[in-house]
């Protein structure tokens, strides 16, 4: 089974490169929308601040200025989405949780 990063970014994110404020930026999204990143967080292992710690509609008003489409851009790429948490249903031991009562 494939293990998902929940605040990192990974490669397979990353929708392309972008020129910001001088500097190589990366477009990535989530289950969350879009955001810009920098590619020394892609495929560290380490948590993004890009990600998690960044007001997100800067990035979709970048987005509009420079003429593309935040809905069509998550739209034609949300297959690189990848869930956890509740989708995911872990296996259950039948001898531990008997032991738990369940």
């Amino acid at each position: 089974m494939e293990r998902v990063n929940r605040f990192g970014t990974t490669a397979d994110m990353v929708i392309q490169e972008m020129e910001h404020e001088g500097a190589i930026r990366l477009l990535a999204i989530d289950a969350k929308g879009l955001y810009l990143t920098t590619q020394d967080k892609v495929d560290t292992g380490m948590a993004d601040r890009n990600r998690y710690g960044v007001d997100r509609k800067e990035t979709l008003d970048l987005l509009m200025s420079r003429g593309f489409s935040p809905v069509d851009l998550f739209e034609e790429h949300k297959d690189k989405i990848k869930t956890v948490g509740l989708q995911e249903k872990k296996k259950i031991n039948p001898l531990k949780a008997s032991k738990r009562g369940l």
